[in-house]
């Protein structure tokens, strides 16, 4: 253990990290330094580099509040980053290491949102037996509607009916480079009546990170008339299309624009990749379920995977001090 180091990034880490990002197997373009510091003034930025004598073995993109740390806050997922050569001894001895560290900087507590699993390019659940042998607490659980799109999906007939009105009524969607018509015109709007609330993202912010990751951010607008009735932004990584916001405003009129849009999105525009995310229909920390739109999802043909946050004590790494066995012979007959 005693080669195993942490310190804290640094903007002269900058080409490293997003090398290391670029290869491990549970990152995704948000990890990229880029996308996390578009909104830098926000977040006492605090992410973490965990080393191997002097080799990168691990990234924990994060934020200080007070004396705790963050999985950051400006994500929608994270936690420990590491390549797929890293074996389950490294990640917990590095995951002991930054608790360690931490500890050490007086920070009393560590709180780690995962990464689905769904976002991994290989299986990479090793930081979740780290959380489970620190006696890290569970403090919120989403749920993700979720397609494969590698196996064979039906629509719900209410879905085909929403379908078919939409071709009915000759709705055109579009792919558009600018975001401005669906924030104002429906987003804004919507949220507003319905929520009081507004989008995480400004025109401007989703205008930037359009330019900074072209082939990642997608802005799919649904016309009645040549006027925009609805519209979807998608971050596409190299598993999942990512529905980031979704929103139709038709008023009085029913013109299936969504169930049309989707089903163009899910058997055409993104039909290539493994997994289709709708994202999740919680509210209260994970406590409550928007039924309503977890039905309309579901009738897609998606189902349930679950997003997990922990909570950890940083003094908790003597936990992990000596969880490893010398084993001979333990080979079963």
């Amino acid at each position: 253990m005693k080669n195993y180091s942490v310190k804290q990034y640094q903007e002269s880490d900058y080409a490293n990290w997003n090398a290391f990002i670029g290869q491990a197997k549970n990152a995704t373009f948000l990890f990229h330094r880029d996308f996390m510091e578009y909104h830098k003034d926000r977040f006492e930025d605090n992410s973490l580099i965990v080393f191997y004598k002097d080799k990168w073995i691990g990234v924990i993109p994060a934020n200080k509040v007070g004396n705790e740390i963050f999985s950051h806050q400006g994500l929608t997922y994270g936690g420990l980053v590491y390549n797929d050569k890293s074996k389950l001894r490294t990640i917990i001895t590095a995951f002991r290491a930054v608790l360690l560290f931490l500890n050490d900087n007086e920070i009393e507590k560590l709180h780690l949102k995962t990464i689905p699993s769904i976002y991994h390019t290989k299986p990479a659940e090793e930081i979740q037996y780290a959380l489970f042998l620190a006696e890290a607490q569970l403090v919120r659980r989403d749920s993700l509607s979720v397609i494969d799109l590698s196996q064979k999906n039906s629509f719900s007939k209410i879905r085909k009916r929403g379908v078919q009105k939409g071709k009915a009524s000759g709705l055109v969607i579009k792919e558009e480079t600018n975001f401005e018509s669906f924030w104002n015109e429906i987003l804004i709007p919507n949220l507003d009546e319905r929520h009081r609330a507004k989008p995480i993202h400004s025109i401007a912010e989703m205008n930037l990170l359009k330019s900074l990751f072209p082939n990642n951010i997608w802005q799919f607008n649904v016309y009645y008339n040549d006027k925009i009735v609805a519209g979807t932004t998608v971050f596409e990584s190299e598993m999942v299309a990512h529905c980031q916001y979704i929103s139709k405003y038709e008023k009085d009129e029913n013109l299936g624009s969504l169930d049309f849009l989707y089903h163009f999105l899910i058997t055409e525009a993104f039909a290539n990749k493994r997994f289709f995310d709708f994202g999740i229909s919680n509210e209260a920390q994970g406590k409550l379920l928007n039924d309503g739109l977890s039905y309309w999802k579901e009738s897609f043909g998606a189902s349930t995977i679950v997003h997990d946050f922990y909570k950890v004590k940083t003094a908790n790494y003597v936990k992990l001090d000596s969880f490893f066995t010398k084993s001979k012979n333990m080979l079963t007959k």
